[in-house]
């Protein structure tokens, strides 16, 4: 399941007035760029990640929108709600995209019909369009989904994997970025269904194992499983600047201020484990890694729970580096 337009759908249900107008979201300078557009900006050229100079060019009579993170998360959450309320199994692998595992379910009610519902009640509660593609694996619903939209469905039945995927194009693959997707366009491939009738070891002599996994999704074929929940494996933070700048105290003073901030979310996110470690007397070691390109030194200390402190930290930052936060007990 996919929410159409998240941000735009948003911002519309925020002003009314919005509605049916040629939406850029995201950065609002000459370096900004383009985190979300509206289907009507779509017809120019325009896309997601592109630069906002070039998107306004391409549509000058577009309505330029900072965006709001918090109204954004406020509804994908009720969405969440929603969903986890209905369904047995789901997975959120973004603020706006959701895999529902309804294995066993077609016993009690009909999938499609099931499906449906749920879509409906999402829409009426929340007032927000989405789309949702309905098959026998993750990959197969994906591709149906981005073919549903805008804010419809697509139920693709048992043994009808390969004859939908057939006529695409080979970059609707989930895996096959830009990159892959020129390779394959230099192997004749633009297709899926050329893609399904190319020798397996065709494709691994090509590309290796990465190759394997995009033959055996052209064929339709995908055995991930819905993950109800994923560790999140790293935290990033950037900045871009409206102009060039060489005053290196400046972006020394700007890279650690982000560092910090990235220090300050890890704490926020392990301070349940963190209180219950120091309650119970544990000393502990907690790895936080970043990546950085700038070499700057920095003490800095933090207090925690009023009777516990973080111990200084000397940080050599480089291409990489571990940035060690020790914690005892007093």
């Amino acid at each position: 399941m996919d929410l159409d337009t998240f941000f735009v759908s948003v911002e519309r249900l925020m002003d009314s007035r919005l509605n049916g107008k040629p939406i850029l979201i995201g950065g609002t300078g000459d370096r900004g760029v383009v985190a979300a557009c509206s289907y009507e900006t779509r017809k120019f050229g325009v896309h997601s990640a592109m630069p906002m100079r070039m998107a306004r060019s391409l549509c000058p009579e577009a309505i330029i929108i900072r965006g709001n993170s918090a109204n954004y998360s406020k509804y994908s959450n009720l969405v969440t709600d929603v969903i986890k309320e209905e369904v047995p199994v789901y997975e959120k692998t973004s603020v706006d995209e959701f895999y529902v595992d309804l294995t066993g379910m077609d016993r009690f009610f009909g999938n499609f019909k099931f499906s449906s519902e749920l879509r409906d009640r999402v829409i009426s509660e929340t007032g927000l369009p989405i789309s949702f593609g309905l098959s026998l694996n993750k990959t197969v619903s994906k591709v149906a989904t981005g073919e549903a939209k805008p804010n419809n469905k697509i139920f693709v039945q048992k043994g009808l994997e390969r004859p939908f995927l057939a006529p695409l194009s080979v970059r609707k693959i989930p895996m096959v970025g830009e990159k892959t997707y020129q390779t394959l366009r230099n192997l004749g491939v633009r297709r899926i269904h050329t893609l399904q009738e190319m020798p397996l070891e065709m494709m691994q002599s090509v590309m290796g194992k990465h190759g394997a996994v995009i033959w055996h999704k052209a064929q339709g074929v995908d055995q991930s499983p819905v993950v109800p929940y994923q560790e999140r494996k790293s935290i990033s933070t950037e900045r871009t600047f409206a102009k060039d700048t060489i005053d290196v105290v400046k972006l020394e003073g700007i890279i650690v201020a982000m560092t910090e901030n990235l220090l300050i979310s890890c704490v926020v996110g392990i301070s349940l484990l963190l209180v219950l470690l120091l309650k119970s007397g544990i000393q502990t070691l907690i790895p936080i890694r970043f990546r950085r390109v700038y070499h700057i030194q920095r003490q800095i200390t933090f207090s925690f729970l009023k009777s516990r402190s973080f111990f200084k930290n000397s940080l050599n930052v480089d291409y990489s580096f571990v940035w060690w936060v020790f914690v005892s007990p007093i």
